[in-house]
């Protein structure tokens, strides 16, 4: 039995660091131009996104936007509306259970008639209810082989605990997906949900710090991407990450010559840009 344990470590090992030596390999064929910076990161979302858990990138339960199950249209409409979502988890506050997916998109017929009879037990969709543990590969297949694009997250328990959507699995391999409500090309700063942005490297430091509320010193460097740039003390290349005062940046677009686009993720925030661990150590 030891002999067995003993193997299975050894074999793990081994497969982490042969992908590690493959993405290492295909990083040094991106630098010498053999393949295209979006093609490296894509195959190399796609090599690690099989060490990901639904944990690691679901929406957390306070994020989600429930129906109630016994809620009227005029109520829930404008909720609807003013998420931009699709898909939505009827909620069933006595039981604590989701109930069902409500589709947007089924209910286009109340728009006319919001004085209808309804019943949302009458047209809400089956749910896929799966643990915070599982491996995002096999969510993908799973979503593929069923055709489902949402899930309900439960941990150990049976509780819910995060919503994940096949967007957002999908996202870890190509990055964020733009769809018909991104950011114009006027814009350069777009908010998604679980206090994600996604940020043009081009953006000027002053407008930054306006939007998040920060005071980067602008005298220094005129855009957020020369001050990641100045950070690392080099290029970026796509995929990588850097902590920053409370911020955590990553490039999701990229060339030979400059960052194009930022993922941020602040953290609880003070006046200066300084997080409260970093409060605490000044």
């Amino acid at each position: 039995m030891r002999f067995l344990r003993s193997f299975s470590i050894r074999a793990l090992q081994t497969t982490e660091n042969a992908k590690q030596v493959l993405i290492n390999q295909l990083h040094e064929a991106e630098k010498n131009n053999v393949i295209e910076p979006d093609t490296f990161a894509m195959i190399e979302g796609a090599l690690v996104v099989s060490d990901m858990q639904v944990r690691d990138i679901m929406i957390p339960r306070s994020d989600i936007v429930f129906i109630e199950e016994d809620a009227q249209p005029k109520e829930f409409l404008p909720k609807i509306i003013e998420s931009g979502h699709s898909r939505f988890p009827v909620f069933d506050e006595e039981h604590e259970s989701v109930l069902g997916i409500l589709l947007a998109k089924d209910l286009l017929s109340l728009a006319l008639d919001v004085s209808q009879d309804f019943l949302i037990r009458e047209i809400i969709r089956p749910v896929a209810f799966i643990p915070e543990s599982k491996r995002l590969n096999v969510l993908l297949r799973e979503f593929r082989s069923r055709r489902n694009h949402l899930a309900v997250v439960v941990d150990e328990y049976s509780n819910i605990s995060g919503l994940v959507t096949i967007e957002d699995v999908i996202e870890q391999i190509v990055g964020e997906i733009d769809d018909e409500h991104d950011f114009t090309e006027e814009d350069n700063i777009r908010r998604h949900r679980n206090n994600r942005f996604t940020v043009k490297a081009r953006t000027v430091l002053d407008e930054f710090n306006t939007y998040f509320e920060t005071q980067w010193d602008s005298d220094r460097f005129d855009t957020i991407g020369g001050l990641i740039i100045s950070q690392l003390g080099r290029l970026p290349r796509q995929g990588e990450e850097i902590d920053y005062r409370g911020f955590n940046f990553r490039v999701l677009r990229a060339d030979r010559r400059r960052i194009r686009l930022l993922r941020v993720m602040p953290a609880s925030m003070d006046k200066d840009g300084l997080s409260k661990s970093e409060e605490s150590i000044s």
